[in-house]
């Protein structure tokens, strides 16, 4: 019988429960997982209380691969694909997703807040919109079907935010917070043809990215904002890149992280929001003006992207594996306090039966 593991309340540890399998609706699919990332959000829910849309008991969880297993009228040709779901899913046919704004979709669902989550052995969610996998190209490059769960988030939503700031050949793009999201952050914009900068307070983070796209890497705490933005000047100079317009992507999800990155605005930069915090800060909104530089939030990264940053990880020009570690889902309440306690710097992944 298919099992999920539910999340009751923030303090209480998550239980494993069975369910009926019941057949898809007109338009969806049953998926039967491979793997399911823990990403920060879904600790968010969990452990600092930002509510989910749905109401409790609810299982957690957005990053997901799997096979469909079942289908509902009209999915009749996914069966038997192999799959990423996107972690927010537009319904397509709103006045904004005809109008390719997706990701303010109103009716959008996202697994484990919206709807039942990834951590379980099968998820029901529209066929529309998942991105085809191919396995064979997939084990190429040493990879397994669980192995790009992380696609559905860790490396779309950076993806997306270099896809909408536009990065490209020449840019200078800084990356601040390299966990997780960040990581793969460097990643896409060195594949896009950019020259990265890395910033974060944890050496290890720092190390990990200077293999795989960072061309200089800063520790935080060794600067203060106009310490670090002096750095970053200095460096551009000497290598011959612009000196304004930068592409500031903030990914630690933190208040102080917020900050330092509006303080490293210049003529003509773009700031991406990628991280979340539920924190406050105070910023000059004015420099926005004075430097005419933009502001850009970034959520749920639409599925026609999915295809192209998936071909990043296919044709080898993002890494997965080096950042990645799979546990049995068996495991989850153990790996969510880990995780939480900053104990595991790679993205875990939890996979049912493992």
């Amino acid at each position: 019988m298919p099992t999920r593991w539910m999340m009751v309340s923030g303090k209480k540890p998550l239980e494993k429960v069975e369910f009926e399998a019941e057949s898809p609706d007109p338009g969806d699919v049953v998926v039967e997982v491979s793997g399911c990332g823990v990403c920060h959000t879904d600790l968010g829910f969990y452990y600092d209380g930002v509510r989910t849309n749905q109401a409790l008991p609810l299982t957690l969880g957005h990053e997901i691969s799997g096979t469909v297993t079942q289908v509902g009228e009209g999915a009749a040709d996914w069966l038997g694909k192999t799959v990423i779901v996107p972690a927010v899913m537009p319904c397509g046919e709103c006045d904004a997703c005809k109008r390719g704004k997706g990701t303010i979709c109103r009716t959008q669902k996202m697994p484990g807040n919206d709807i039942q989550g990834g951590f379980a052995s099968h998820i029901t969610v529209p066929a529309r919109g998942l991105c085809p996998v191919d396995i064979v190209r997939l084990a190429a490059v040493g990879l397994s079907l669980a192995d790009v769960s992380v696609v559905a988030d860790a490396l779309t939503t950076p993806y997306q935010a270099a896809v909408q700031a536009g990065v490209s050949d020449g840019d200078l793009v800084i990356v601040n917070g390299t966990g997780g999201v960040g990581g793969y952050a460097v990643q896409v914009a060195a594949a896009m043809g950019a020259t990265v900068v890395a910033i974060d307070v944890v050496p290890e983070k720092l190390e990990a990215v200077r293999e795989y796209g960072a061309s200089l890497t800063l520790d935080a705490r060794d600067y203060d904002v106009r310490g670090l933005k002096k750095k970053i000047a200095g460096f551009a100079k000497e290598n011959g890149l612009k000196t304004s317009e930068w592409i500031i992507m903030e990914c630690s999800g933190t208040a102080a992280g917020q900050a330092a990155a509006f303080g490293l605005l210049n003529h003509g930069a773009t700031m991406c929001v990628v991280g979340f915090t539920m924190d406050k800060l105070e910023v000059r909104l004015s420099n926005l003006m004075a430097f005419h530089a933009r502001l850009l939030g970034n959520w749920g990264c639409p599925p026609e992207l999915y295809p192209g940053a998936l071909e990043l990880v296919m044709s080898d020009k993002v890494k997965l594996a080096p950042f990645i570690e799979q546990r049995p889902l068996d495991d989850i309440n153990d790996v969510f306090q880990a995780v939480h306690d900053g104990k595991l710097v790679r993205r875990q992944i939890l996979v049912p039966g493992m």
